[in-house]
């Protein structure tokens, strides 16, 4: 099991890596969902496997249709209509799709040999234990987390909306 973690550390970190140092905001969305998916193993390795499906469900689901939201509020116009083309290669996909293949195939192997795995083990986390603690002494952390979200959806639209001005006077000028 010690394989496993480390080996979805290093898949956590290269993929976190990849989203900070790209350039076009979907590719750096991609493998910022390989990053979420990771960190879902790590949870289901410790003996977790309810927070690594809040893992997956919140962050690689809801979180991320938000930030897709929030790209196609940017409106990028024609830029982006080029760069779609580009998103459509297979060349754009090989790296998320071999990490996240990494991934299955350690969910698999967690699966397959559950007797000797940390989550038959008593020290299990229950989802009461996790509701406690979310509404308990993190609460306010909780809440802290979802005003940073609501911060960077409104600090998005606001820097979209600049440019659909910005572009607009622009054109105003030509006309």
């Amino acid at each position: 099991m010690n394989g496993v973690f480390y080996l979805s550390a290093i898949i956590g970190i290269l993929a976190t890596l990849m989203v900070v140092t790209r350039l076009n905001a979907v590719h750096a969305l991609l493998y910022l969902i390989v990053s979420f998916f990771s960190v879902a193993v790590i949870f289901f390795v410790l003996g977790a496997p309810f927070v690594a499906a809040l893992e997956i469900i919140i962050y690689a689901g809801a979180i991320m249709v938000l930030f897709v939201f929030v790209i196609m509020m940017l409106n990028l116009g024609s830029k982006s209509t080029k760069q779609e083309g580009v998103l459509l290669q297979p060349r754009s996909w090989l790296g998320p799709s071999v990490l996240s293949g990494i991934l299955i195939l350690e969910i698999i192997y967690l699966m397959a040999y559950s007797g000797s795995s940390p989550i038959s083990s008593p020290a299990e986390i229950a989802p009461k234990q996790i509701g406690m603690a979310l509404f308990g002494p993190y609460a306010i952390g909780v809440e802290l987390a979802s005003m940073l979200l609501l911060a960077g959806l409104v600090g998005a639209y606001h820097i979209g909306s600049r440019r659909l001005l910005d572009s607009s006077s622009k054109r105003g000028d030509k006309e």
